[in-house]
């Protein structure tokens, strides 16, 4: 993954467009939470062979903007509730299966 230093929207911190790594604040590379969660989306772009990852993404933000606000909406992706729960556990990548993000469809986790 490479890393680049790029001015994002306010509220993104960072955003995983494989291969890169983009950051508003380096410092956040020295976050292994931080980290783990980017390279979980890493992980998730590369099963889904990138486009169809970001048009997935895209289309499921829009259908969760329709009932909730912006936050919740976001936080509710499949991609990011799999990120969101999982980011603590630095081991986790070791062992997650292909497409692990789907068991997050049917988990009542909410943020």
């Amino acid at each position: 993954m490479f890393i680049r230093r790029v001015t994002l929207f306010k509220w993104v911190n960072g955003m995983v467009i494989w291969p890169f790594l983009l950051v508003q604040d380096k410092k956040s590379i020295e976050d292994p939470v931080f980290m783990n969660h980017e390279k979980i989306h890493e992980r998730q772009q590369l099963e889904l062979l990138i486009i169809p990852f970001f048009i997935w993404y895209l289309i499921e933000y829009c259908v969760l903007r329709l009932k909730y606000k912006h936050d919740r909406a976001y936080r509710n992706i499949v991609f990011e509730r799999e990120a969101y729960v999982m980011e603590c556990d630095l081991d986790y990548l070791k062992s997650r299966k292909t497409l692990s993000f789907m068991k997050f469809y049917s988990q009542k986790y909410r943020v």
